[in-house]
């Protein structure tokens, strides 16, 4: 096995653990939304054509999980965005060879 290869299999199974895990993280924005003089937030994310809005809360502190899902989730799509990057440059590179 080449070391070409050997990246080649890295890569892959990099993005797919990484896909699995976005599977499981939320996305979307969350939303404020007043009535009657009280916020109340909304996580809003597309799904299909559809957009969908799930009520989190009245209060900041039931938000912090959901705002660390989102943050790891936009770490984690820069990530794969970079890795099939890489991965586009190592079919390049077994081309020339």
């Amino acid at each position: 096995m080449t070391i070409i290869s050997r990246e080649e299999t890295r890569n892959e199974n990099m993005i797919n653990e990484y896909t699995k895990e976005l599977e499981t993280l939320p996305k979307g924005k969350i939303t404020p939304k007043t009535v009657n003089g009280k916020t109340y937030y909304y996580l809003y994310y597309r799904d299909g054509k559809k957009v969908v809005s799930k009520y989190v809360g009245k209060d900041e502190e039931s938000l912090i999980a959901i705002r660390e899902g989102l943050a790891r989730r936009s770490q984690i799509e820069e990530i794969v965005k970079k890795l099939k990057e890489e991965k586009a440059q190592i079919k390049k590179l077994e081309a020339m060879l």
